[in-house]
């Protein structure tokens, strides 16, 4: 299998120092709404995603936010990543958060990433630690098929850390031929077991725009990110090629330095309809 690592000149000379990412990101919380067209059963449903991104100190050890204590953190850029759109009478939740360490050279890979999954017919969860070897996997699911397992993966790369990686440094992220996880969203919805599958990146430069592509070879997906090729790399949209149809997200709000944790009156409310969602229902 080979993996190769390349970078367009743009996105070269656009490159930052680390001084200059942390000064982007210890500023506050960046929200992001999209609007989102869902493929589920067969058909295209409405709803809306938000990302958001926040840095917070963790504990490498526990693998969690470090809410008290002295005891060594390290800076992580965190991404909140939610869907919610209908599938005809009934309502779909899902939200993945992944943990990534500001410092790219000590730590070339996210910390931990969770999903959990919600509709009228029950709840899934899973969560996936980096270890020394590669990945600590657990999932919790009502289906019998998949039940309640624990078990572990090699050293290879996942989908969901990728989206941290190309906020941070895209001149970082994996092109080639490569073994991915593919993104818990759509191995919840698919059904599918948790397993690297063989993939083929690539990342274009556009000028103002790049592109960054993962054709996945023994599933039906195929996931392409559009984004700023300046820093900070705002992701202006995205789409999940599959045989149902392709489903996409396209920006329509953005807000930055935002401490949206401290909002939480009833009167903060109103502050939704800045970001395009309704003040009271989603």
């Amino acid at each position: 299998m080979r993996v190769t690592l390349s970078l367009s000149l743009s996105l070269l000379t656009l490159s930052l120092g680390a001084n200059q990412v942390r000064d982007f990101w210890f500023n506050g919380a960046e929200l992001n709404r999209y609007a989102l067209t869902q493929m589920r059963y067969g058909s295209a449903h409405p709803g809306h995603a938000e990302l958001i991104f926040v840095t917070e100190p963790f504990l490498t050890g526990q693998q969690v936010k470090r809410e008290f204590g002295n005891k060594p953190a390290t800076p992580v850029l965190k991404l909140n990543a939610l869907r919610t759109f209908n599938t005809g009478l009934y309502s779909y939740r899902t939200m993945t958060s992944t943990f990534s360490p500001i410092d790219l050279n000590r730590y070339p890979h996210c910390l931990k990433t969770n999903t959990s999954v919600q509709d009228w017919c029950g709840q899934v969860f899973q969560q996936i630690n980096r270890s020394n070897d590669g990945w600590a996997v657990e999932l919790r699911s009502y289906f019998q098929a998949e039940g309640d397992v624990d078990f572990e993966l090699g050293d290879v790369w996942l989908e969901d850390e990728l989206w941290l990686l190309l906020r941070l440094d895209p001149s970082k992220l994996p092109i080639g031929e490569l073994a991915i996880v593919p993104g818990a969203v759509h191995t919840r919805f698919a059904h599918l077991p948790i397993r690297p599958v063989d993939a083929v990146a690539k990342l274009t430069d556009r000028g103002t725009l790049s592109h960054y592509s993962i054709q996945y070879e023994s599933i039906q997906r195929k996931l392409v990110i559009t984004f700023d090729t300046a820093f900070p790399h705002i992701i202006r949209s995205w789409e999940e090629h599959e045989a149902a149809g392709i489903t996409k997200a396209e920006l329509t709000h953005r807000q930055m330095n935002v401490p949206y944790w401290n909002q939480n009156r009833p009167s903060d409310a109103t502050r939704r309809k800045a970001l395009g969602l309704d003040p009271v229902v989603n």
